[in-house]
């Protein structure tokens, strides 16, 4: 028997309502306030367009230290009947362990039964399998000097959006961007990105600006915060904020809502020493094609 969405978001909304009595405390899951009622809305009148994925975000405490890892959920529509984007991630690890753990959460994942509720599975894997992870990052951070003075820290946000094609939306992000003294890109078409770096208050403005007051589909999908004893502008990773246009993929027509090339934008982004960000983005691991 087919399975149809609304079997599916129930199940959502099911689960959601299980995690949130597992984490009862203010700050445990991170999930937008309208991303429930749209989902109940939705299943009271199917007529209509789909609502949002559900996105949302657990910290999860690991070890008797109490350590925060944060597993990041994303779930399509037809979850639980195909796979959730899933990625944990924590302050305390370094990239190369973050993959790692990331590589064997999504290996275990995939080994269980389509139609199983697997984002509390993922929370009970990480409680259970982070802490060695975590114990390597902790070695290697003792081995380092004690003796750095912080003055400053580069911030850098990375935000996805559904699309970005109108003008004036295209122009707020530029002159913003501008204004606050802010480097990166903004990634034109389907999907969008962008990302920006700087001051941490001068992102967070850039934020709060472009996000409201009605723009929909779009989300922080990760934040790095590099610390330095000099100036901020020696750890960015690019030197304005560009206009980034690729090739769409296949041939639309005349029709504006074509998708961007997305090996050209993983070589883009490990060309700027970023191309872990393509998994945090999408869900998947970026693969440039032999040539």
């Amino acid at each position: 028997m087919a399975v149809t969405v609304q079997e599916c978001l129930e199940l959502q909304l099911l689960e959601v309502e299980m995690l949130l009595s597992m984490f009862p405390k203010k700050g445990e899951i991170s999930l937008d306030e309208e991303a429930v009622p749209s989902v109940q809305r939705y299943l009271r009148n199917a007529d209509g367009a789909l609502p949002p994925r559900l996105e949302y975000s657990i910290a999860i405490d690991v070890g008797e230290a109490k350590v925060k890892v944060d597993l990041q959920v994303l779930l399509p529509h037809m979850y639980p009947h195909v796979a959730p984007q899933l990625f944990a991630r924590s302050n305390a690890l370094h990239r190369q362990q973050q993959l790692q753990l990331n590589t064997r959460l999504a290996s275990h994942i995939s080994s269980l039964d389509s139609g199983e509720l697997r984002v509390y599975e993922a929370v009970q894997w990480v409680k259970e399998n982070s802490l060695p992870y975590l114990e390597n990052s902790k070695i290697s951070s003792e081995s380092a000097s004690k003796e750095v003075i912080v003055k400053e820290t580069l911030h850098r946000m990375w935000i996805y959006s559904h699309h970005i094609y109108r003008q004036e939306l295209r122009k707020k992000i530029f002159d913003c961007a501008k204004k606050l003294n802010l480097t990166g890109f903004c990634l034109t078409g389907k999907p969008g990105v962008i990302c920006v770096e700087g001051l941490r208050e001068n992102c967070e403005e850039f934020w709060r600006a472009i996000r409201y007051p009605n723009w929909k589909h779009i989300s922080c999908k990760h934040v790095e915060n590099v610390e330095t004893e000099g100036s901020v502008d020696n750890l960015r990773l690019f030197r304005a904020f560009e206009d980034l246009q690729l090739q769409a993929h296949g041939d639309y027509g005349l029709r504006n809502d074509y998708h961007m090339d997305l090996g050209q934008f993983l070589e883009f982004l490990k060309q700027h020493q970023s191309g872990h960000i393509f998994q945090i983005l999408f869900g998947v691991e970026g693969k440039l094609s032999d040539k």
